[in-house]
């Protein structure tokens, strides 16, 4: 008695894709039926291994809904369409053949090396490890912003005029330098310097006297020193008024008698006449106050 066949009423249909190559009896078909009547080894394999250690290499990926992450932690990362999301550590060399766009901001936990750096936006920087370090695209651009310190081993070049190599701190100012830019502490320190010759200069002061004799006035005041580095005071510092008639300075001396008593004196042969009590004599000039 011969063996019992059984012939499937219809038949199974077997067809390779694209990356999948079918056999035979290890003869190659892109499709063949199968109805139950021929004893068939049927091999169905891919162009690659793809075991849980196996490297696998894909030409072209499609996904669907056209996003991929890897990771479930806080680390994932999800790729999109010229999207990369998430955090990113590399542990060699990451190279960039092209523009690199985050959509967020770039932190770098380590150095920044690059013999030529270009950061462009509203306003450019350019940093050089050798030559000069450009900041901002024009003479009007503004807020460049240094946060901490800055340290010049060379010169501060301003507009291309004037080249200054220091700022100085020295409140004598002997150096007299045109490339030195100086501090808060020199500019306070000169200008304290300045201000005893700034208040004698600005003394201006009325008085008004009182009658001693014919050549004689008393005023309740003193005369303002002068600092040592200019002219002392004198009557040619004054102007003295009789009934408002100027008195010629030729006609007349002051001597301070006393810490609160100034005394002018007339000479009445070059005046031509006298004073009297009911006459009004007015000082104007550099009164202490």
């Amino acid at each position: 008695m011969s063996d019992l066949i059984f012939k499937l009423n219809n038949p199974l249909i077997i067809s390779s894709s694209t990356g999948v190559t079918t056999r035979a009896n290890e003869i190659l078909f892109t499709s063949k039926e199968f109805d139950g009547l021929q004893d068939n080894l049927i091999n169905i394999s891919i162009g690659q291994v793809v075991e849980v250690s196996s490297d696998v290499n894909f030409n072209k990926v499609t996904l669907e809904p056209e996003t991929l992450t890897i990771g479930t932690g806080s680390k994932n990362l999800v790729f999109k369409d010229g999207i990369i999301s998430g955090s990113l550590d590399t542990e060699s060399d990451f190279i960039i053949t092209g523009n690199y766009t985050p959509e967020d901001g770039l932190t770098f936990k380590g150095a920044l090396n690059a013999p030529n750096t270009t950061f462009a936006a509203t306003q450019t920087t350019q940093s050089n490890n050798t030559g000069s370090t450009k900041f901002g695209t024009e003479i009007d651009s503004h807020r460049q912003r240094f946060t901490g310190s800055l340290d010049l081993t060379g010169s501060l070049d301003l507009n291309s005029n004037v080249q200054y190599v220091r700022i100085s701190n020295d409140t004598t100012t002997s150096g007299s330098s045109d490339k030195s830019i100086i501090t808060e502490k020199v500019a306070f320190a000169k200008l304290q310097a300045l201000k005893p010759d700034r208040d004698y200069l600005r003394k201006s002061f009325v008085h008004t006297g009182s009658f001693v004799n014919s050549t004689t006035s008393s005023f309740n005041a003193i005369t303002a020193s002068a600092p040592t580095n200019l002219t002392n005071t004198t009557e040619n510092d004054f102007m003295f008024f009789i009934n408002g008639m100027l008195v010629e300075n030729d006609a007349l001396t002051i001597s301070q008698k006393t810490s609160t008593n100034l005394e002018l004196h007339l000479d009445s042969s070059e005046l031509g006449y006298t004073i009297a009590g009911s006459d009004e004599i007015i000082g104007f000039g550099k009164f202490n106050s």
